[in-house]
């Protein structure tokens, strides 16, 4: 069962490979898979939420794409934008990785 453990929201910057693309608004939550005896399932998790992506200057090529988020707070968050009105979507798999990705 996912449990929702943490909502952020300020002014971060998107990254692609260590470069800086833009400062961006976000609205970020972390949910984390958790056992019935309530014990965190280590690397399953999923990151849901918004940043200002705007598709009149902002290119289309960031879509899809494995990008990071750096937090107010300085935490790095890796994230996927998933469509052209700012979502992101991440989803982790646990210490073992599926085959799907």
């Amino acid at each position: 069962m996912m449990k929702l453990v943490e909502t952020s929201a300020g002014v971060g910057e998107l990254e692609l490979e260590g470069r800086v693309l833009r400062r961006v608004n976000y609205e970020i939550r972390r949910f984390q898979e958790m056992l019935a005896s309530g014990m965190p399932v280590p690397g399953m998790h999923r990151i849901e939420g918004v940043i200002d992506y705007d598709a009149s200057r902002d290119p289309g090529e960031w879509v899809g794409v494995p990008l990071t988020l750096r937090l107010e707070d300085g935490r790095a968050l890796g994230v996927t934008l998933a469509d052209r009105e700012g979502r992101v979507l991440t989803e982790g798999h646990g210490p073992t990785r599926c085959l799907c990705c």
